[in-house]
């Protein structure tokens, strides 16, 4: 028995009928709702550049709404009307349907570029938020640098510069621990010197040729390295997973390093090594910029320890001067003593010493006078020689001083040159004749007549040089040269610092004592000019001499602006004594300023003193 739970009112060809009839009415409704939603797009955007597509697109799905509805009266007996607005209306709807897929051929490669550019901004503009962050972690990266490197500037001492940096590091990084190992003076270790939370005994060392020391040296670059190597192991023990470390070697320059105009070489260059570790049980990694700042860290601490470096090399050096100016202060009062001393022995020669010796010598001359023995002659005689000898050698020690301590000053003044030769003629030959020894004088032609200079200086030297060539002469004689010494003649490789400068104001005298006299060895001529020395044959116990003599005499030629030396073939062969002074053209100088020394043709030695009586006086009562 069949039994119908649900029997419809409609037959199945009009219910399929009345579902088509709902359903173009529904889309028909959709259609007409979809425009108005366009419209409302086009109008409220602004940037939208397919407006015009979008009134296209609106206009075919108004047409298909519309086809749609006018299909309602359709379904029933419908007048011709309705089926020719139908058709236009289907047609329009082909028409505009046709037109907008053409269209859409050509703008979704349009949207679709668009899109890639629009992707391509998007990655563009994430590019800059990173290149935006990559600079602000830079510049905040340069500010904890700055800070940190004025921190480490404001002092330069260097344990100062060191905490800090430590300090300064821990606290901008969060670090758990950061550590410095110094090397040693030998070189071959690190000991650990400076800690950040003093959680480790400083003294601990290990050795520098570690590979893990060797890595970080090797390289100006942050290193990461283990945190279980031997500059690592600074955490106490315990259950931690440890936390990454990094080490960057820290250059120590000296002042010995420095070059001018050049850096140091890095050969030369002594490291630090400072360690970095980040807090333990912690994901936390090293980034770029923060291995970045420690190695411009690591830099500024060299720099700020070269730094102090030259201020303790300074002050050490201050404190040395200053020792060595209080120990020149010392030696300067020393010699200040010394000189107060020497002049005071000087003035009791001077005086107390020289008086008795002239005493001695004038009662000699005169006892000598009397009636004596031979024996009793002999004596005198003695004591007459001895007693020149004596005041010799004063009046040298004298001379000598004077030079030495630079009060002695040359006398200048016009005087007859000619006469002073012939006045030193006069004085040796009765000396000389004792000896049997023949004494010429050949002045040149050329030898003017006056000259400015110092009259008794030069005939002291002349005296000097005249009476050692009788002295050491047993037989033969002596010759006296004097001649204006050419310009050409000058200059002696053997005379370094002799410097002559011609000049039509004045002229250089050169003069020259030849003897046959024992001769001296060529080694030993260097000597002669030594004061207090003597050289073979000199030094025989008939020679009379001090060893001052000669000394003297180069002292004052070197103040007449002259040399002097003596040549020798060798002992027995005779010597020749040769000395430059530097003497003025009277003609040709300030005269006005200039003392009148004997400047007639007149020579004291032509006046006759026969049958005069002298009386000599004396204060000294001995």
């Amino acid at each position: 028995m069949d039994c119908n739970c649900f029997d419809s009112p409609w037959p199945p060809d009009d219910l399929l009928m009345k579902y088509q009839y709902i359903s173009d009415f529904f889309i028909a409704l959709a259609y007409f709702s979809i425009p108005l939603e366009l419209i409302y797009f086009v109008k409220k955007s602004a940037v939208f550049p397919y407006r015009w597509v979008l009134v296209q697109f609106g206009a075919f799905i108004v047409l298909c709404g519309a086809t749609h509805l006018i299909n309602l009266w359709t379904f029933n007996m419908h007048t011709r009307t309705v089926a020719l607005v139908m058709t236009i209306a289907k047609m329009l709807t082909a028409a505009v349907s046709c037109a907008t897929a053409l269209m859409l051929v050509h703008i979704i490669p349009d949207l679709l570029s668009v899109k890639t550019r629009e992707l391509i901004l998007k990655n563009k503009a994430a590019e800059l938020d990173r290149e935006m962050g990559l600079i602000r972690t830079q510049e905040e990266t340069g500010r904890h640098v700055r800070m940190l490197t004025h921190e480490i500037r404001s002092t330069l001492d260097r344990h100062t510069i060191l905490k800090t940096t430590l300090v300064e590091l821990g606290r901008m990084l969060g670090l758990e621990e950061c550590a410095l190992w110094m090397p040693t003076r030998t070189g071959l270790e690190l000991h650990l010197s400076y800690t950040l939370r003093h959680q480790n005994p400083v003294g601990l060392t290990v050795p520098i040729q570690l590979p893990v020391i060797n890595q970080v040296f090797n390289t100006s670059r942050a290193v990461k390295i283990s945190p279980n190597s031997p500059v690592a192991r600074l955490r106490p023990a315990g259950q931690y997973m440890p936390g990454d470390v990094v080490a960057v070697r820290v250059p120590l320059l000296h002042l010995s390093n420095f070059q001018i105009h050049d850096w140091p070489e890095l050969s030369t260059k002594r490291y630090a090594l400072m360690v970095l570790m980040l807090p333990s049980d912690s994901a936390r990694q090293w980034h770029a910029h923060e291995l970045e700042l420690v190695e411009v860290v690591a830099d500024q601490v060299a720099v700020a320890l070269s730094h102090a470096a030259i201020l303790e090399e300074s002050m050490r050096a201050r404190d040395l001067l200053m020792e060595q100016n209080v120990a020149l202060d010392l030696a300067r009062r020393e010699a200040e003593t010394a000189v107060r001393a020497r002049n005071d022995f000087l003035a009791v020669m001077n005086h107390e010493m020289r008086t008795p010796i002239h005493a001695i010598i004038a009662l000699s001359s005169l006892l000598l006078e009397t009636e004596l023995s031979p024996e009793q002659r002999l004596m005198v005689e003695t004591i007459l020689k001895s007693s020149n000898l004596l005041a010799t050698l004063i009046n040298d020690v004298l001379d000598l001083s004077r030079l030495e301590d630079g009060s002695l000053q040359l006398e200048i003044g016009i005087f007859n040159l000619h006469s002073l030769f012939r006045e030193v003629l006069n004085l040796i030959k009765p000396i000389a004749s004792v000896k049997n020894l023949h004494v010429t004088l050949n002045l040149s032609p050329d030898l003017i007549e006056h000259a400015v200079g110092d009259e008794k200086r030069l005939m002291q030297v002349l005296l000097n040089v005249v009476g050692n060539a009788v002295k050491f002469t047993k037989e033969g004689g002596i010759s006296v040269s004097a001649f204006v010494a050419k310009s050409d003649s000058l200059r002696d490789p053997r005379a370094p610092d002799f410097f002559p400068v011609p000049s039509d104001n004045h002229f250089y005298l050169r003069v020259e004592v030849k003897d046959t006299g024992a001769g001296i060895n060529p080694q030993d001529v260097p000597k002669l000019f030594t004061k207090f020395v003597q050289s073979q044959p000199l030094s025989t116990k008939n020679s009379g001499g001090s060893g001052i003599g000669l000394a003297i005499c180069k002292r004052f030629v070197n103040l007449m602006e002259g040399h002097i030396r003596v040549e020798s073939e060798g002992l027995g062969r005779g010597s020749t004594a040769i000395f430059i002074v530097k003497l003025g053209v009277p003609g040709r100088l300030n005269e006005s300023k200039l003392p009148l020394l004997h400047k007639g043709p007149g020579n004291q030695a032509k006046q006759n003193f026969s049958g005069v009586k002298v009386v000599v006086m004396d204060d000294n009562s001995l």
